[in-house]
């Protein structure tokens, strides 16, 4: 156990973070400027976004409810946080030469934690998000005069073509300055005809990117320390800054804000399958410890640290659905289409049927009624896409990873019993049943945005679309009877 604590180490550290605005982004800055308080500078490198300049963009940052816990405790702690203008996909990452040179002069610590997550990306975006914004955050650190660590995060699913993935770097298939070089002369065209054969493998860009990515991570090994953490699939906090808080819907929050909605009401997915998730807040604690630790060893190696929760505590997506289904009669939304009631099913042609009678007939219905009364249309454009995300989503819906993360689960025994307490990293004594309605309630409050005293009527008006729902599908069943028994009629009456 290292004679320095882990605040202590980051005393009057300067640290650079790419991705700072995204979902593990906020956690990790409101995470080291609260429970490291005597660090000396946090800068993150913010882009313009959707016509916002970065300085609106941090504005925005800063009034993120991530940052309520924070500014009661100390409401000068994101005055240590300094604004680096810059974009990932511009050439020295846009970097002016004053901002360059303060980063090259003062930065100890960098996080590289820009990447898209798409999993629908041309391959032309996805390598140049992804990997080629990695080299150049790496180009830049190599420069850095007092670099202690370079931290890399990656994804458990950026080998997911192997059944078993170790903490350890595998090879790429291709390499990466070739592929770069590939995406930046070849035309649209050609380039997306060769995609499916490019990427296999891979269901989809994103994982092929990941794993090129992590592969020109290792180049630089020896240059300076270096870790890399591969988080598996980021779910809300289980406590900090808040329980429940999001303010995304990637990956499996997605399909449950979609069936809140009443939107979902199928899911092609196996009983067996199961969740491998990592709550935020537990991801950036141990980014934290992986960080300090690779700081004050200095391994020479690149150090890699798989953040699952394999083994560890298990949940299926079935399980996940009933836990969902609980919780959301609580807490329900205010605005939805029809009574959330979504089924998981075991077999693809029973999904593929299911989807036919409760996602597409009803959108082709709305949107003739909407058409009828002059009104703009848009379900049928929101099923395409919930089919679309669907499809992409199946091929982990369909499978199991053996995610080997011993390392991860020895953080907590490599720093004091105190700083276990302050940066957890162990999820096998959280209550299951509370996170899980924290999950459910953090979608209803932090993202959706919707106010606690709107609860009771949402719930009234939930009670009122259940026997709706109930009625319709007596209705249904009814008619599905009588169409059998008039079909066997005639066919007698024929005999």
């Amino acid at each position: 156990m290292p004679s320095l604590g882990i605040t202590e180490y980051y005393a009057g550290k300067a640290i650079f973070i790419t991705g700072a605005t995204g979902f593990m982004g906020k956690v990790l800055v409101e995470k080291l400027l609260r429970s490291c308080p005597e660090v000396k500078t946090i800068y993150i490198l913010v882009r313009t976004k959707k016509g916002q300049s970065p300085v609106a963009r941090l504005d925005k940052f800063l009034k993120s409810r991530v940052f309520e816990k924070l500014q009661a405790i100390d409401p000068k702690a994101c005055n240590k946080i300094r604004l680096v203008p810059g974009d990932i996909l511009q050439e020295n990452l846009g970097l002016s030469v004053k901002d360059e040179e303060e980063l090259l002069r003062e930065c100890q610590i960098v996080y590289n934690n820009a990447a898209c997550v798409s999993f629908n990306l041309h391959i032309r975006l996805a390598v140049k998000m992804n990997t080629l914004g990695t080299q150049k955050v790496l180009k830049l650190a190599e420069k850095m005069t007092k670099l202690e660590v370079f931290v890399h995060v990656s994804t458990t699913f950026c080998h997911d073509d192997l059944d078993v993935v170790e903490e350890k770097l595998y090879p790429s298939k291709h390499n990466p300055q070739d592929i770069i070089n590939m995406v930046d002369w070849m035309d649209d065209e050609t380039l997306t005809a060769l995609q499916p054969e490019l990427i296999k493998p891979y269901p989809n860009t994103y994982g092929y990117s990941k794993c090129l990515t992590e592969s020109l991570v290792s180049q630089y090994n020896g240059k300076f320390p270096i870790a890399i953490a591969r988080p598996s699939i980021v779910v809300p906090s289980l406590k900090e800054p808040m329980p429940g808080w999001l303010d995304n819907i990637n990956g499996p929050s997605g399909v449950v804000y979609a069936a809140s909605r009443g939107v979902l009401r199928t899911i092609y997915c196996k009983d067996t399958t199961k969740l491998d998730t990592i709550c935020v807040d537990l991801a950036i604690n141990a980014i934290i410890i992986l960080t300090f630790l690779t700081g004050i060893e200095k391994p020479k190696d690149i150090r890699v640290c798989n953040l699952s929760q394999y083994g560890v505590k298990d949940i299926t997506w079935v399980e996940c659905r009933e836990h969902w289904s609980k919780y959301l009669s609580k807490y329900p939304l205010s605005l939805v289409l029809w009574y959330p009631s979504a089924t998981a099913k075991n077999y693809k042609w029973e999904h593929k049927i299911c989807e036919f009678f409760t996602h597409l007939v009803p959108a082709y219905l709305i949107d003739l009624l909407l058409f009828l009364l002059g009104k703009k249309t848009f379900m049928v454009r929101i099923i395409d896409r919930l089919t679309l995300g669907l499809e992409v989503l199946e091929y982990y819906n369909t499978r199991n990873w053996v995610f080997k993360n011993e390392y991860f689960k020895s953080l907590k025994h490599r720093i004091t019993r105190e700083e276990d307490e302050t940066f957890f990293t162990d999820f096998s004594n959280a209550d299951l049943d509370l996170y899980m309605e924290n999950y459910v309630k953090g979608i209803r409050e932090f993202y959706c945005k919707e106010d606690p005293s709107t609860i009771p009527q949402a719930k009234i008006l939930h009670k009122r679309l259940y026997y709706l729902h109930v009625i319709v599908n007596i209705a249904f069943y009814a008619l599905c009877v009588y169409f059998l028994y008039w079909i066997v009629k005639k066919v007698s009456l024929v005999v």
